[in-house]
């Protein structure tokens, strides 16, 4: 199983990225699938997550400003990320069953680095 994050720098607040996030190993349409960013204290926040039948879900503070998307036939889930803020700065992690315990049969990514000037 691997998921491999992509995308993230360097932007300005108030600008965009797109986060991507490759998924091979296991059958990812059937996953749930979310991003989590690093908060203070080494805790992992869920910010987005997309389920197999499309539905989304995301925390206050990103609403409206973040979507998330996914692609079955390529395997692949997106981040978009709008008017970004400095709080927005922080590692985003793809993984799957956003919103669930880790065990054995979760899987994420190692994380791409969001940087916010301001």
């Amino acid at each position: 199983v691997q998921l491999v994050e992509s995308g993230g720098g360097l932007a300005d607040a108030g600008g965009s990225l797109r986060l991507s996030c490759a998924a091979s190993g296991f059958a990812f349409s059937t996953y749930a699938m979310g991003w989590a960013r690093q908060v203070p204290g080494n805790m992992l926040e869920w910010v987005s997550g997309i389920y197999a039948d499309g539905s989304t879900r995301y925390i206050d503070s990103v609403k409206g400003r973040f979507t998330i998307s996914r692609d079955n036939a390529k395997k692949m889930v997106y981040l978009e990320i709008r008017n970004l803020k400095p709080e927005d700065a922080s590692v985003y992690y793809c993984a799957t069953d956003p919103w669930r315990p880790r065990t054995d049969s979760t899987y994420m990514g190692k994380g791409t680095r969001v940087t916010v000037s301001s």
